[in-house]
């Protein structure tokens, strides 16, 4: 409070204010002060002069400063009037508080009269002692200005906090400390007083006495003083013109000087203007509250994810455990029983079993060196949390205000000509429109679902091109980008829609589009998302051509070449002009075998389209490309094939046992075959003996009909056994198990048997 006290008190009389006016500058006087600082004008710079010779004027017109010398040269201060014969050079003094004010022309008259109903001499002048701006008085002179009343509660408020005790305002020589307040009388009293001015008797029986700290607060709260109008003294302020920025009666309005402009009402003008911090701070307060609900929701999303993993790693550990006691004891058996045969006195009874028992011993050693004590489960978690968009949202949180000063990109404009699809994989490339000024400081791509669901983000940052890998097969998929920067983001792009690659012959078609001579190969992006991977596209292997819907564009896949035979594509200068005739557009998977995942044996040629093995053990190898929908049919021939090992063909999840042969647990389906015969195998659960082999150059196949959910193997063109599985769901990855007896190449981009197509088509 002490810091105010400057503001609180008079520019000329140094002295808290009493009775302030308001200046139209806004500064405040004491009605005392400000008639005591009047100066008198000449004639011809009187309002009423000006408007005899038509020159608009208002009721408060500041003077001319090229006619009125308002600055000293002598000092910084305020100097003295000249060029007017009434009013004469004077020199200026200064208030108590340092303000260079003007002493009056001549002794005001003597007058009975208080200073506001005082009259004021005609044509008089004020200049404001703190801005330095002056004006001329009208007929109603210094009742023109409009009482501050706020200034003056201010002012009671801090002189009453001031006050170390209250006083006994009947005291005559030195006042004594009060001991109670009437409230009717509104008085505070010392004991003395009190007994002989306020005895509690007669009529003041009834009056409340208080204990002065009360009578202080019982002050405060009484009704404030309404102000009232300058020009109409008996009316109160009840309505705010919103052009004058004034207060105004009702009068006002009835004699049209405010007719024209904007008036509101009084009570609602003051609650605007006076700033609800307690109600915006409750709002934002409210709204990070929900972004922390939101979150923690999410973060029990997450944790329950992470539950998920380690209850599956426990079971798998478990299941391990189980194993490996069932065969230690089976081994503690086998070790027993062959001390008791050690202790035969019979030659030739222990002759007759010792190479039997010699076999089992070695067999079970080598089982026991086939990985069984190997972990199945690692410790780590292949979880990744990718927490940077949110980080990046969080940062770019801010008020809406604040950002309206400067523009939000443009809407990005997707390249087509750059845009492809590759098996379950997509390719997207966008630029800023050309005459776009706003800079963009990065992009936001998003995709659905594959099946018309809700969009999601799948990669923010600066760059313009990006691969999205991991799709699901045959199905179609909606895409759109957005630019950001500091102000906020555009307006999304068309939609484009993605079909990735089918496994059935589409019908003949003529697809109109542009096809560049040659294409750079995509920049490698750090992926967005954990479950999807951003690699480089596959160049050459997309036609697409416009919806006629102005509102999406359309991008079929392909994965036959532009350089194969018979067709020769020139670039056309004018988009979109050619037609090319594609006979029977096959779409169909193209992979190769995943070295990242294999077994550490697993030896791979050409191109990771063959593999063989450097161990005498089963190891697995499985396919790039896993598969969810859809029907795929791969195949493998047989290069090596020596001593008749059994090495099995199939399907498996990402973690399968790879030290095994395939189908040994529960995460392969698999066929696993010979030089004469086959069985199926899931689980350790051996099924459908058939006959028939394998040599030198067979050639195994494989149907993946996750429509009808069934696998279905094929040796050498016909079908091997019955359906081998059915009921088969989720994500899939081609797999093979072999030894170092065995080499086979994969063939995928296949179409499926025609059999079968005919077969399903029936069904």
């Amino acid at each position: 409070m002490e810091e105010m006290e400057e503001e609180l008190k008079c520019p000329v009389c140094g002295s808290f204010y009493r009775e302030p006016i308001i200046l139209p500058c806004s500064h405040n006087l004491c009605q005392a002060c400000a008639r005591n600082i009047l100066v008198q004008t000449p004639e011809s710079e009187s309002p009423q002069s000006r408007r005899a010779s038509g020159s608009g004027v208002s009721d408060y017109d500041y003077l001319d400063l090229d006619k009125m010398s308002l600055y000293s040269e002598a000092d910084s201060g305020y100097g003295s009037y000249g060029g007017f014969a009434s009013a004469p050079t004077t020199p200026c003094q200064k208030s108590p508080n340092g303000v260079r004010v003007f002493p009056p022309a001549m002794p005001p008259p003597a007058t009975h009269l208080s200073p506001a109903l005082a009259p004021v001499p005609r044509n008089s002048c004020i200049t404001c002692p703190q801005c330095h701006r002056s004006l001329i008085l009208d007929d109603r002179g210094l009742r023109g200005f409009p009482k501050n009343r706020v200034l003056e509660g201010v002012i009671d408020r801090y002189q009453q906090s001031k006050a170390a005790a209250l006083k006994c305002q009947l005291c005559e020589k030195a006042p004594k400390e009060a001991t109670v307040m009437c409230e009717q009388c509104d008085v505070f009293y010392c004991d003395p007083c009190r007994l002989r001015c306020h005895p509690p008797r007669g009529p003041l029986a009834k009056h409340r006495l208080v204990p002065p700290a009360q009578g202080r607060v019982s002050r405060r709260l009484s009704p404030r003083k309404v102000s009232t109008c300058t020009d109409h003294e008996l009316e109160n302020h009840s309505m705010y013109c919103v052009q004058c920025k004034m207060p105004v009666c009702y009068q006002c309005l009835e004699e049209g000087k405010h007719s024209s402009h904007e008036v509101k009402a009084l009570g609602a003008m003051w609650k605007l203007h006076k700033e609800n911090s307690v109600e915006f701070e409750a709002c934002l307060v409210a709204q990070c509250d929900a972004l922390i609900d939101a979150l923690n929701r999410r973060k029990a999303q997450l944790l329950a994810r992470v539950n998920k993993e380690h209850e599956h790693k426990l079971k798998v550990v478990r299941d391990q455990i189980s194993h490996c006691t069932v065969k230690l004891r089976q081994t503690t058996g086998l070790m027993e029983y062959c001390l008791e045969v050690i202790k035969e006195n019979d030659p030739s009874g222990f002759l007759q079993i010792s190479d039997a028992l010699i076999r089992r011993v070695h067999l079970t050693e080598d089982q026991w060196g086939k990985g069984t004590l190997t972990p199945r489960m690692t410790t780590d978690f292949d979880l990744s949390l990718d927490n940077s968009p949110l980080l990046q949202s969080i940062h770019q949180l801010d008020f809406v205000q604040m950002k309206a000063s400067s523009p939000v990109p443009a809407t990005p404009i997707l390249q087509l000509e750059e845009c492809c699809t590759h098996n379950n994989s997509a390719t997207l490339s966008w630029k800023q429109p050309p005459l776009s000024t706003v800079p963009a400081e990065g992009y936001i791509l998003e995709l659905d679902d594959g099946n018309g669901g809700q969009f999601r983000e799948v990669y923010v940052g600066k760059e313009t091109m990006c691969t999205v890998d991991g799709l699901h097969f045959n199905s179609t998929y909606n895409a759109r980008i957005k630019a950001f920067n500091k102000t906020g983001v555009s307006q999304y792009s068309k939609t484009l829609v993605l079909q990735t690659s089918e496994d059935t012959d589409s019908e003949e078609q003529t697809l109109p589009f542009p096809v560049p001579s040659e294409r750079l190969p995509l920049r490698r992006m750090s992926p967005f998302s954990s479950t999807l991977n951003l690699q480089p596209s596959f160049p050459g292997r997309s036609y697409f051509d416009f919806r006629p819907s102005p509102h999406q564009l359309s991008l079929h896949s392909s994965l036959q070449s532009l350089n194969a035979p018979g067709c020769n594509f020139e670039t056309q200068s004018a988009p979109y002009s050619q037609l090319v005739d594609i006979k029977k557009l096959l779409a169909v998977a193209w992979f190769a075998f995943d070295p990242g995942s294999a077994h550490s044996d697993i030896i791979f040629s050409n191109d990771n389209l063959t593999v063989t093995c450097s161990s005498y053990d089963d190891r697995v190898v499985l396919g790039k490309t896993g598969f969810s929908k859809g029907v795929h049919y791969w195949e493998l021939t047989v290069d090596r094939y020596d001593n008749h090992p059994d090495p099995a063909f199939g399907v498996a999840r990402i973690d399968v046992m790879k030290d095994v042969m395939l189908g040994k647990d529960d995460k392969a389906w698999a066929m696993y075959v010979d030089n004469n015969r086959s069985w199926f195998m899931h689980n350790n659960s051996h099924t459908n003996r058939t006959e028939g082999g394998i040599t030198k150059g067979a050639t195994i196949g494989v149907l993946l009909d996750l429509n009808r959910k069934t696998l279905t193997f094929f040796i050498n063109d016909e079908q091997q056994g019955p359906i081998a599985f059915e009921n088969v769901e989720g994500l899939f990855f081609p797999a093979v198990s072999l030894n170092r007896n065995v080499q086979v190449t994969l063939h995928t981009g296949l179409p499926v048997p025609d059999f079968y197509s005919s077969r399903a088509s029936i069904a």
